[in-house]
């Protein structure tokens, strides 16, 4: 039996569950994670009932020759796991947030959009502040998130610059600064296109939440990198274990070592998607995975893991110039929860 496959048993030792839930419990990609289910119940070790999943006697019987038990839940209910709590500070913070963010364009499926959890970008503004980072100039490439609203309304960074290919988004981005006298400004400005000379070098932190294909990840890497000052610098962004299997993140961080970071922290399900009427989940029935399961979303199971890099040496990015992009940008044979 594999890592994964204990996984999922321990998991349905506790009782049955929900398959989104059961997808939450562990670390395969969706595509592994379908292939192993798949196998576990034509191996007569699970039974899969309406999108219920629960241990046959045989898979009990397997569990207990395996040496597995179910030992509870095991994150802090408080923090969603994440070991940030939002304290009276922050929370403030988060409260001007939410009630701001109510009004954002919704997400637009040509362009993979979707965003985290008001509590979920509070949390990310409080870890980029822990480690001495929201003081500084930050540049944001795709803000679905409105992280660049969030840090600003701590009135904490010296500047943040957002660029977006979506001009709803931009327009609303730069009506709310306005509105609240936030150091934002925000641009339209398409990833393909060459990196505006007026913008390289100029920015103490960059984030970004990219597509999570290589060439994807490497143009969206690139630009954010061509905006960093040089040594000491860093940058925020999200990487899922759902769409990027270990292969996958191998490749990533021989790209991070090669643009010339190191990786000082890796937050695993930091970030969550929850199931919003202007989130992504709006398409649920284009996503692979969801068509492969045949049964809608009951839990907020799309979680990604937050990196912290940090440049060692002058910042390097390995996609300079013009780059066209075509569908694999965006898609490859592990996005299952990107709509087709």
């Amino acid at each position: 039996m594999d890592r994964i496959e204990r996984q999922i048993f321990q998991k349905l030792l506790g009782g049955e569950v929900s398959v989104y839930e059961l997808i939450d419990s562990q670390d395969a990609s969706l595509r592994e994670f379908f292939e192993i289910l798949n196998n576990l119940r034509s191996s007569g070790f699970i039974e899969i009932n309406g999108g219920t999943v629960s241990l046959t006697e045989a898979g009990k019987e397997e569990a207990e020759n395996e040496r597995l038990t179910y030992a509870g839940e095991l994150k802090c209910e408080r923090c969603d796991g994440t070991g940030y709590e939002i304290n009276q500070y922050f929370y403030q913070i988060l409260e001007k947030y939410r009630e701001i963010a109510k009004s954002r364009p919704e997400t637009v499926e040509i362009y993979d959009q979707g965003f985290i959890s008001p509590e979920g970008v509070i949390r990310r503004v409080e870890f980029v502040y822990e480690r001495g980072d929201l003081n500084g100039s930050i540049f944001v490439v795709g803000d679905d998130d409105l992280f660049s609203i969030a840090s600003a309304l701590t009135g904490m960074p010296e500047r943040v610059v957002v660029v977006d290919i979506d001009e709803r988004l931009i327009d609303f981005i730069n009506r709310t600064a306005e509105e609240y006298s936030l150091n934002v400004e925000a641009f339209v400005y398409d990833v393909q296109q060459a990196f505006p000379e007026n913008l390289r070098k100029k920015f103490d932190v960059f984030v970004t939440d990219p597509v999570e294909t290589i060439p994807g990840l490497k143009l969206f890497l690139s630009r954010g990198v061509s905006t960093l000052k040089g040594v000491g610098c860093s940058a925020y962004f999200g990487i899922t274990t759902l769409e990027a299997s270990r292969q996958k993140w191998y490749e990533i961080q021989s790209m991070i070592h090669e643009m010339g970071f190191i990786i000082t922290d890796i937050r695993r399900k930091f970030n969550v998607y929850p199931e919003d009427e202007k989130n992504f989940f709006r398409f649920q029935e284009k996503l692979p995975i969801v068509k492969q399961l045949n049964v809608k979303v009951d839990h907020n199971w799309y979680k990604s893991s937050l990196y912290r890099i940090e440049a060692v040496r002058d910042p390097k990015p390995l996609v300079e110039g013009k780059m066209i992009i075509d569908e694999k940008v965006y898609k490859d044979d592990e996005s299952w929860a990107t709509p087709y």
